[in-house]
Parts: structure tokens; sequence; C-alpha cells
């Protein structure tokens, strides 16, 4: 396994942040590492990276268990935090020197070029770090976790600042990068994660939620989702004379989505509900549970623990 968590537990005086979870990445896969914010995702990439210890548990990476050697760990992996650490008055070039001498590369000049493309950062590469968009500082902080081709790949939130032209550089990035490097990123954009991954990872409150392919996650769960527009603006009041509803969401303007074991039925309320009360409604439509439904329920304050 290339990372192997055991058990693992970490806490913030009284808090939990995680919960004794335990998981493996292989060789060769992408996970997506899900969570609502506050659920630990942050904190268990941390731990594997070495930059936190556990109160309890294990993290292997590459069958070596983090604490014993930190530093050896650390040269396996490349990692992108959440909060990308810069020197903003370096320029991008001579920033990437700096890692790669960290890292002791040879042919570093060669080195530094090649990541500057693969990440897209030719045009800007002239520039101090200061002066870049938002995005390009992240394509910055992505260029130095690759420049010393890690065996793993640990991106918190890569995407972060990018419009959605660079998402789809950036998610081409981290799909060439999968092809011959474990990948554990975590991110908020769940239809990124389902172009990308075919295994996720979910964690809510510090626990252990969903581990498993995106297929099987999916049919795990068939519940459909009715998802309706209406040009009236309607109270969540509304639907308490409607029955089969299993959870009620506003999803947009004058938009509910309503997950329900049994849609057909449902459907037929809320189009006697239209025509009874003179609603009118703008689009009605049926789908089988896409991830960020499952993501939303697996979410849910108070969810048991698997």
């Amino acid at each position: 396994m290339s990372i192997r968590l055991q058990s693992l537990t970490k806490r913030f005086g009284p808090q939990t942040a995680v919960n004794g979870i335990s998981f493996d990445v292989n060789p060769g896969e992408i996970v997506g590492f899900l969570g609502p914010n506050g659920a630990g995702k942050s904190t268990t990439l941390k731990m594997i990276t070495g930059y936190l210890h556990p109160d309890e548990g294990s993290v292997q990476v590459c069958g070596q268990d983090v604490s014993t050697d930190p530093l050896a760990i650390r040269k396996k992996i490349g990692y992108l935090p959440e909060l990308n650490p810069l020197y903003y008055d370096l320029y991008v070039r001579e920033y990437l020197q700096f890692i790669g001498e960290t890292h002791q590369l040879i042919q570093l000049k060669a080195r530094i070029e090649e990541v500057i493309g693969i990440v897209g950062l030719t045009k800007e590469a002239h520039k101090r770090i200061g002066a870049l968009s938002k995005g390009y500082k992240q394509r910055v902080g992505l260029a130095a976790a690759i420049i010393h081709n890690p065996e793993v790949l640990i991106l918190d939130e890569p995407t972060t600042g990018l419009d959605p032209n660079q998402i789809l550089e950036i998610r081409e990035v981290i799909r060439q990068q999968g092809q011959n490097k474990t990948v554990l990123f975590s991110s908020h954009i769940l239809s990124e994660v389902e172009s990308i991954c075919q295994r996720v990872i979910i964690i809510h409150q510090g626990n252990l939620v969903a581990n498993d392919t995106l297929d099987k996650i999916r049919s795990g769960d068939r519940r459909p989702v009715l998802t309706v527009q209406f040009r009236e603006s309607l109270s969540p009041e509304k639907w308490n004379s409607i029955t089969g509803i299993i959870r009620a969401t506003q999803t947009g303007t004058n938009e509910w989505q309503f997950e329900t074991a049994d849609a057909d039925n449902l459907q037929k309320q809320i189009l006697q509900l239209a025509l009874q009360e003179g609603l009118n409604i703008v689009s009605l439509h049926i789908e089988n549970r896409r991830l960020e439904s499952i993501f939303r329920s697996l979410t849910t304050a108070g969810h048991p623990t698997t």
C-alpha cells in the first residue's frame, strides 16, 4: 500500500478532530478525500505528511511508518496544503530552484522547465510570485509539490482560486500524475471528484462514513431524487401535506430537491398540489442520486458512523 492509516486519532483539547479512521490508498489510484468544513480532512492530510503527530494510531507511506523517519517519508511525498505557503518576493523559477535544491535534485534547470510546462506556468514564469493571480499561485504550489517526482501526491483543495478553464487544465494534470503516482486529494467540487476518481473516502465529524468506489456507493443507495422548480417562491411548510419525502432541500431560486423512495408517487402529489394551488412549474425531473446528494446525506449532523 502507498498509504495506510490504522485507527488514526487526533485531538485538540476536548475536541476530537479525527476519530480512529482507517483506510488504504493503493499505487496508481486517484482517490477523492471528502468531507464538509471541519470534518478533519486537512488534519488527516497533515498527519499523513508528517506535519502533525497522531495521538493514537499509525500512518504508513510506501511501507514506512511516518513517525519513525518523517524526513525520509517527505522525500516520497509531494504535498500541496490548503494554505499554499509561498515566498512572494521570489520569482517563479527562483522559488522552484530553491525547492529543487532542498530536494538535492540533479539536472534541476531542465526539471524546473518541465514542471513549469506541466502545470501551465510558461507565460507567467518570468514574474514574481506576489504578482501572480491566486490561480497561478496555486499552480506554483503544485509545481513545487511535483518537482521531485514523488511516489505519493497529497493535494488539499488543489483547484482553489482557479477559473473553470484552469480547473479543467489542473484536473488533467492530476489525471496524468495519477498514471504513475498515488494521488489523494480533497475537494469541495464534487463534479471534479466524479470526473477524476474511481474511489472516494468521506469523513464527517472526524469519523469515516464512506470508503468505496463511486459505482458501489451509488448502487448502495438507490433512492432517486426529484427536482422541481416553481415560478413562485414557496416555504418549507408547503411540503407538510405531502407524503414520502425523506429529505427536502432548497437548491436554487424557487428550486427544491426531494429525496424519496417512490419518485413517481411524489411527482403525482406535487403536480396535484400545483394544480390545486395554481402554482407554475418551470421544470421537474427525476434522476438517480449523484455524488452531491449522497455526500449531503452522509454528512448530515448526527449521521451514524461506520
